[in-house]
């Protein structure tokens, strides 16, 4: 009975152990799935918010540049400078307009009290309008009967080099904050002294942030603890309905508006989701424990039990005896089940070998397609060219088929490393040359299909961290698939547009993706079943290579119609040396 008892503590102890390794498995990855979240978050508040303040200092450059603005001594101009300001005001939606002379004074303004600025105010010493006065931009930020206000001016030259005044445009921090998501975690931002400017939260307004507390604009200390996760900062906080219990701080410096984005993401979903999975892995382990109770338990009862009848069979008769050497071939038959079952299990892992092959095969067929198909035409073309006499030509059809070749060497070796399960080094790839690589393959295809690709190509080149063939191959793939997909659609282009990430975007015309979650699934496809036309590992292979390169692809079906796939890239910062891994 001891025994039995040492066992179930030491099997609930190991389950315990086990159950808290997945928690902290898996709640590290949601924290990192969390994050990545989080900081997209924070970039589109914080590029929201920038727009926002650009559109005023430009207003402000613009409104400089106005003619109604010069000669204000003249008391009818002035009424005119007073009108024009009024009416850019109520167009724009700015808190206040104003223009300056030379010597500091607000000679005249859209509002009179709003902003505190009337006319006749003295702005000598205010540091945006000194700067204004040098030719320069100026900028200020400043908290007026409770309004929260950022402030751009711009120098009036009449002539060049002499400067008459400044103009000052006058925005309200709450207009910014009224067009970003309510769903989005809290997100504010603080100016260099550690004042919270502006946010998404109203605790948070005007509440000071520094490396130990973060208090509200009620004074109180919302941070309670701070302790680090794999060098991410993890807050314990008390903040009310609208604020999360345990947060990740993310910060994003601004200089271009001079202030510190930040966010806080709320962690429960991550501890919801470390804990289903740890209590899921617990119960299944508990029940798979149960069972080996249950049958050491069963096995117990069966020995005891012939240890009986072998003692019966010694003291009783011959009947009894027959009874024993019946039960002994039971036994017999057990053990010989128990060894047919063995031998069933190794087969099914023989045949799961075999279907991995398979798999490999398929793998390998589709990646070797592409370079066999340009090889054949170019070796068409170089012979059409040799009967026309064209040397030159033909000779350089040749020579990309011995380039076709050494694309399907490194492809073959880039996939025998994989098979060993190894990493290839990436290097520094230009996007858009492999890009046109892609289109120059697929060029016979579209063209077969009457597919117009539109590329909006960068002037410079495009620097990422991946490797050359396989790049090539995953942009193969896309326009291929695009081109199919639109096979029946009556108009066929396909666009691929460049964005800032490095992202690189790629729509079709046809009639997009029907369920977009499983896209990148292996043998997933939504062709005829036997048209020879794919095996539907186009997809799961260009993700796997995406995301062996560290980057990310994702696809969705666009408002207008077609398919949408975006691709995201590492840009290359010289981190790491080595060849060409494709």
């Amino acid at each position: 009975m001891r025994g039995r008892v040492a066992a179930i503590f030491a099997t609930l102890g190991g389950v315990a152990l086990v159950a808290c390794a997945v928690f902290a498995i898996g709640f590290h990855y949601a924290v990192k799935q969390l994050e990545q979240q989080g900081a997209a978050d924070l970039a589109l508040a914080s590029d929201r918010l920038a727009t926002g303040l650009t559109l005023v200092r430009e207003l402000a450059v613009l409104i400089a540049d106005h003619p109604t603005l010069h000669r204000l001594e003249d008391p009818s101009r002035l009424s005119m400078a007073q009108t024009l300001l009024i009416e850019v005001a109520d167009k724009t939606g700015a808190v206040d307009l104003f223009f300056a002379d030379a010597s500091g004074w607000v000679m005249a303004a859209a509002l009179e009290d709003d902003a505190g600025l009337t006319r006749g105010t003295d702005l000598r010493a205010a540091p945006d309008f000194q700067r204004a006065m040098q030719g320069a931009l100026g900028r200020s930020r400043d908290v007026v009967q409770g309004r929260r206000l950022f402030r751009y001016m711009a120098p009036v030259m009449m002539d060049p080099g002499k400067i008459v005044g400044a103009v000052g445009v006058v925005a309200d921090a709450g207009e910014f904050e009224q067009n970003w998501p309510g769903a989005v975690p809290p997100v504010f931002f603080t100016e260099s002294d550690g004042r919270i400017f502006t946010a998404n939260r109203s605790d948070l307004v005007l509440g000071r942030m520094d490396e130990t507390t973060l208090r509200g604009g009620d004074g109180r200390d919302l941070r309670l603890a701070e302790w680090r996760l794999g060098g991410r900062e993890i807050w314990v906080m008390q903040g009310g309905p609208y604020l999360p219990r345990l947060a990740l701080h993310l910060e994003r410096d601004l200089p271009v508006i001079d202030l510190r984005g930040e966010i806080l993401v709320d962690l429960r979903p991550a501890v919801r989701i470390a804990a289903s999975q740890a209590l899921a892995i617990a119960g299944l382990l508990l029940f798979f424990a149960a069972l080996l109770w249950l049958v050491a338990e069963r096995r117990r009862a069966l020995a005891e039990a012939n240890q009986r009848l072998e003692a019966r069979v010694a003291e009783r008769t011959v009947e009894l005896e027959t009874t024993n050497r019946a039960l002994r071939r039971e036994v017999g038959e057990r053990r010989a089940a128990e060894q047919a079952l063995k031998d069933t299990q190794d087969k099914l892992v023989q045949a799961g070998k075999l279907s991995a092959l398979g798999q490999m095969s398929a793998g390998i067929s589709h990646e070797l397609n592409q370079p066999l198909m340009a090889i054949r035409s170019f070796a068409e073309n170089g012979g059409a060219f040799l009967d026309r006499g064209r040397t030159e030509v033909a000779g350089a059809n040749f020579s990309r088929i011995a380039e076709m070749s050494d694309r399907m060497a490194r492809i073959i070796r880039n996939l025998r490393a994989f098979a060993r399960q190894e990493s290839a080094p990436a290097r520094q790839v230009d996007l858009c040359a492999a890009i046109d690589s892609a289109v120059e393959l697929t060029a016979p295809h579209l063209r077969e299909l009457g597919v117009t690709l539109e590329h909006t190509r960068p002037a410079d080149p495009v620097w990422v961290r991946a490797g050359e063939v396989r790049l090539g191959q995953v942009f193969v793939n896309l326009i291929t698939n695009a081109a199919d997909a639109m096979a029946d659609s009556p108009e066929r282009r396909i666009t691929i547009t460049h964005l800032p990430g490095p992202l690189v975007e790629l729509r079709d015309t046809g009639p997009g993706l029907s369920d977009p979650e499983k896209v990148f699934d292996p043998f997933y496809t939504t062709k005829s079943v036997g048209d020879g036309e794919g095996l539907g590992l186009g997809l799961s292979i260009s993700y796997g290579i995406v995301q062996s390169f560290g980057g990310d692809i994702a696809g969705r079906t666009h408002p207008e119609g077609g398919a949408v796939f975006t691709l995201r890239l590492d840009p290359w910062r010289g981190s790491m040396d080595g060849e060409d891994a494709a």
